[in-house]
């Protein structure tokens, strides 16, 4: 009978533990997630070089002491999936893990753990992690950042065909990033408006450069007799432009070249004729102003040695 008790008593010892743990998991659970942080978005695109500013707000909070505060950011790698402290701060301890990483405590004192990464490498782009303290309250949040680059050149030229008369334009763009690119070539219409080009069009594979950047050419060809005096567009897309780059060609007229090669031979030799002539009378001065001069000096010298004499 007294085992019976005390297998009872063990029972409901052991159910009122249980209970209990549940509760306090389900408290720890709640104190964890207490504090609402908010990201923006999902996804943030920063150019690279610059200044990245991870957003990471705690709304709702006008004034807080720093004191009982703490923000931690941590970075996991896309390539091993490891975490990386990136900032620390708590207390009156902190520490950037990542040289220009920062947190500004006036800010986080308004709510705001924003992160600051100046010069943002491509090499960082990732998973950034938020974690916020605000004893004994504490929330987290999570948001990718996309590093992009702009274009440093693009351009269009005009160049023949190496293998025959054709005539080639060139639309080159390099130093951007990430690879997608999408080129178009348009030819202005005389219904005033720009008709997309597709026949004769190459656009050779994106070329990657030794800083992760790349380099892309798109070529079209005017085959047999190109109309002249016509106006041709490149328009380059990339997720680093705002809006898309528009470069325009216009072909000369038929021998506009060669008029321009003529213009050119006629001025060599006017110069060459005409130069002469201008400077004629100038030489001919000098050379009638030192001929007296030295005439002068034969006078002067034949006049002390008959002195002399």
């Amino acid at each position: 009978m007294a085992v019976n008790v005390e297998a009872a008593a063990a029972r409901i010892l052991c159910g009122f533990l249980g209970k209990l743990l549940v509760l306090l998991l389900g408290l720890l659970s709640l104190t964890s997630d207490s504090l609402r942080v908010e990201m923006a978005g999902d996804t943030q695109t920063v150019l690279l070089n610059h200044t990245a500013t991870i957003s990471c707000k705690v709304p709702g909070s006008s004034h807080l002491n720093i004191t009982s505060m703490g923000v931690t950011w941590v970075w996991k790698n896309p390539v091993n999936g490891t975490g990386h402290k990136v900032f620390e701060f708590y207390g009156k301890h902190r520490k950037a893990f990542r040289p220009g990483a920062s947190v500004s405590l006036q800010g986080l004192a308004k709510g705001d753990a924003s992160l600051q990464l100046p010069g943002i490498q491509l090499k960082e782009a990732g998973e950034y992690r938020c974690k916020v303290v605000n004893t004994p309250d504490k929330g987290q949040g999570t948001v990718f950042l996309e590093v992009v680059a702009l274009p440093v050149s693009i351009f269009v030229e005009e160049a023949k065909a190496k293998d025959n008369d054709d005539q080639c334009l060139w639309c080159k763009a390099s130093g951007f990033f990430p690879k997608a690119i999408n080129i178009t070539w348009y030819k202005w219409s005389q219904n005033s408006q720009y008709l997309e080009i597709s026949e004769g069009v190459t656009t050779n594979s994106a070329i990657e450069n030794e800083d992760n950047t790349f380099n892309v050419t798109s070529s079209l060809r005017l085959k047999h007799y190109p109309e002249h005096n016509v106006t041709y567009q490149c328009m380059v897309q990339h997720i680093s432009l705002s809006t898309p780059w528009r470069g325009n060609i216009t072909l000369p007229e038929n021998g506009s070249e060669a008029k321009s090669g003529s213009w050119k031979l006629v001025w060599i030799v006017a110069l060459c004729l005409g130069v002469p002539v201008l400077t004629a009378p100038i030489f001919w001065k000098r050379y009638h102003c030192c001929k007296r001069t030295l005439n002068k000096h034969t006078y002067r010298r034949r006049d002390s040695e008959s002195l002399r004499l």
